[in-house]
């Protein structure tokens, strides 16, 4: 157990509070104070009272400004006259196309063929110009390399900087004047620099008011290059899987990013794809909360188990930009995760009236059909039978099981899809 911190034996390295501060001042008035919200479901699911931090609810629709502007406002004059360039396919694009925008630099933009098209509108409608090219991440951050030593041009880091730390930490400055008795916080982590900036000033100030404030991390299990670097003791390039968590993946952490993180965070934990699609529909339905899916990393794992905390807790919403595509999709996801949504193939017997008694045992459970597809040309039937696919809404496991054993009770052989 983490003995209690005081401001003597406390040793974080990177931005002071002194720092955070001054980001807060340059911040006002650019960057929104984020609503808290008190979640009385989530605060039911742990058993301590949870709060939301809003930053889906960010200008830009992350908390990504935050840190961009800030490393911008540092630049000098004759840097500021060169612009500035970032790659990105998400949320820090935005951020620093914004950022210059509001400051008058021109930002250069690359981001890989496959962005999604609100995030490339938006980044454009900020003013910057957007390269696309390559198919993942890596060649737009080599193509902004060689811009930046071609033209001059300043580039803004994602999360490994010191300004770009103290521009995020300001969230959890936030944090301390919006829930002043906070026990915990939890925060998603990709590279680290949200987790950098607010871990830091969490602790800092916790320690120079002689008291502990817990600080979770929480990655994708598919993308989760912090847990193999802390055992490590130093930052280790993982291979990344597909995640829908596209927001926090990230291969390496941060050098300063890691160095932070490692003094200041209590516990890292993952969470799962379905976790976070669960989380993304809980936020919507009782929170009233569009997420996207990095930004539910930290409900996620309080719905599957993953958190154990006592007292206040707050947990960071990141971001809100979700194409809608990919929610319609994480919400189908969502609900097949939380047992409310399933496909079952039946194979029947090839005469009349077999789908309308189907159909009626189905109703009869109280159950909601909405698909069906009727077929004779499925896999492994014999000539004398059709398959009947159906698409059910339940209430959940309990009342999908309960369809399953009415079907079967009949004579029905239905085969569970997903």
């Amino acid at each position: 157990m983490r003995k209690k911190a005081s401001k003597k034996d406390l040793v974080i390295p990177g931005p002071t509070l002194e720092d955070f501060a001054d980001a807060r001042r340059v911040l006002t008035g650019v960057a929104q104070i984020t609503p808290m919200e008190l979640s009385r479901y989530l605060s039911e699911e742990l058993g301590q009272p949870v709060y939301l931090k809003c930053e889906n609810l960010q200008r830009t629709g992350s908390y990504k400004i935050r840190g961009a502007y800030y490393r911008m406002s540092k630049l000098t004059e004759e840097e500021k006259s060169l612009g500035v360039v970032a790659a990105s396919a998400g949320n820090h694009a935005q951020g620093v196309a914004f950022a210059a925008q509001e400051q008058g630099i021109k930002a250069t933009i690359f981001t890989p063929i496959g962005v999604a098209l609100p995030k490339l509108q938006a980044t454009r409608s900020y003013g910057a110009d957007v390269v696309l090219g390559g198919d993942t991440i890596q060649e737009p951050f080599r193509e902004a390399k060689l811009f930046a030593q071609r033209t001059g041009a300043i580039r803004i880091p994602p999360f490994d900087h010191p300004d770009v730390i103290a521009g995020q930490a300001t969230v959890g400055l936030e944090i301390l004047e919006q829930t002043p008795d906070v026990a915990t916080v939890i925060v998603p982590i990709g590279g680290g620099g949200l987790m950098a900036g607010v871990a830091s000033a969490l602790k800092q100030t916790a320690a120079a008011q002689g008291r502990e404030i817990r600080v979770i991390g929480v990655q994708a299990e598919n993308a989760a290059s912090y847990p193999p670097s802390m055992a490590a003791g130093h930052p280790v390039e993982i291979e990344l899987r597909s995640t829908i968590s596209d927001g926090i993946a990230v291969g390496k952490p941060g050098e300063l990013n890691f160095e932070i993180i490692r003094n200041a965070v209590d516990e890292i934990v993952t969470v799962s794809d379905d976790e976070t699609a669960s989380a993304i529909l809980v936020l919507l339905e009782r929170a009233k909360m569009v997420v996207e899916p990095s930004g539910a990393a930290g409900v996620a794992a309080i719905l599957a188990g993953k958190i154990k905390a006592t007292g206040p807790t707050v947990v960071i919403l990141s971001g809100g930009n979700i194409d809608p595509m990919i929610l319609e999709r994480v919400i189908s996801r969502g609900m097949v995760a939380a047992g409310r949504y399933m496909k079952i193939r039946i194979p029947l017997p090839d005469r009349p009236g077999q789908l309308a008694r189907t159909s009626q045992i189905v109703s009869d459970q109280n159950a909601n059909v909405v698909e069906v597809l009727h077929t004779r040309h499925g896999t492994g039937l014999q000539i004398s039978q059709v398959e009947l696919e159906l698409h059910i809404e339940t209430r959940g496991p309990e009342h999908a099981q309960a369809v399953l054993e009415a079907l079967r009770a009949d004579g029905y052989e239905p085969r569970v899809d997903f």
